[in-house]
C-alpha cells in the first residue's frame, strides 16, 4: 500500500505494520505498540490513511508520549453511522461465507475517485488485486472492528503534536469537509486536499501526498 511513499521518506527509518484482521482497533494499536518495542523505538511519526487513521486515534489513547506527530489521511474522528455500521457487519458476514471475490465490485466505485476511474487503470486494477489477495477472515474482523470503533472525536482538543491532515478531493467516504472538522479541533494541525484524488489518496495522487508528507517531516526535523 505504501510503496509509492518509500522514496518520500527516504533516509529515514520505516516501519510498516500489517494492521488486518485485529478484533479491536485497540488490538491492532498494541501491535504497532509491539513492532516499535521490538526495534527499539521510543517515538515514531504516526502515518495512517482510512483504517490506520483509526488506529492512529487508539494509540493516541493508550500511548500519546509515543508520537513525535502524526499524519491523518482521508480518516475521519467520527464513528460509523448506524447505516454505516450496519452495511460494514452485512459486509463482514458476506466475506465469511464468500471471500473476497464480491468485495472489488462492492467497494472500489467509493473508495477511488472518479478520475483515477477514468485515467488510471493500474491504480484502479492494483486495488483489486490487492482485495482479491486479502485474506477473508482477517478482513472480516477488521469490518467488525471498524463497525464497533469509538468516537474519537473528544482526542482531538488534547492531541498536543503537530498534525497533518491529507483528504483527497474526490474522497466521498470520508469528504474533505470531515477532515475540515476534525483540522480545526486539533491544535497544532494544518490540512491540504489533495486534487484529483478519492479515499486511496496516497496511491491515486502520491505526487501530492509525498510532497505534503516531506514537507511536514522537514517541518518536525525528523
Amino acid at each position: 500500500m505504501w510503496e509509492p511513499q518509500l522514496e518520500a521518506v527516504q533516509g529515514h527509518p520505516v516501519l510498516m505494520p500489517d494492521i488486518l484482521g485485529f478484533e479491536t482497533l485497540e488490538g491492532a494499536a498494541a501491535h504497532v505498540l509491539v513492532e516499535m518495542d521490538q526495534r527499539g523505538w521510543q517515538k515514531a511519526v504516526f502515518v495512517g490513511l482510512s483504517m490506520g487513521g483509526y488506529v492512529i486515534f487508539r494509540l493516541w489513547n493508550l500511548e500519546p508520549e509515543r508520537f513525535a506527530g502524526m499524519v491523518l489521511a482521508d480518516t475521519r474522528a467520527t464513528p460509523d453511522t448506524p447505516e454505516g455500521r450496519r452495511l460494514r457487519l452485512e459486509q463482514a458476514e458476506r466475506v465469511r461465507k464468500e471471500g473476497m471475490a464480491f468485495f472489488p465490485e462492492a467497494t472500489l466505485k467509493s473508495h477511488l475517485g472518479p478520475t483515477t476511474h477514468a485515467r488510471r487503470p493500474g491504480v484502479v486494477a492494483w486495488a483489486r488485486q490487492a482485495q482479491l489477495q486479502a485474506d477473508p477472515l482477517r478482513v472480516a474482523k477488521s469490518l467488525e472492528a471498524l463497525a464497533q470503533r469509538p468516537d474519537s472525536t473528544p482526542l482531538l482538543p488534547g492531541i498536543s503534536v503537530p498534525a497533518l491532515v491529507l483528504v483527497g478531493e474526490e474522497d466521498t467516504l470520508t469528504p474533505p469537509a470531515e477532515a475540515r472538522a476534525m483540522a480545526v479541533q486539533i491544535p497544532d494541525s494544518r490540512m491540504l486536499i489533495l486534487p484529483e484524488a478519492g479515499h486511496l489518496a496516497s496511491r491515486e495522487n502520491p505526487k501530492a501526498f509525498n510532497t505534503a508528507l516531506r514537507g511536514f517531516l522537514r517541518e518536525l526535523q525528523v
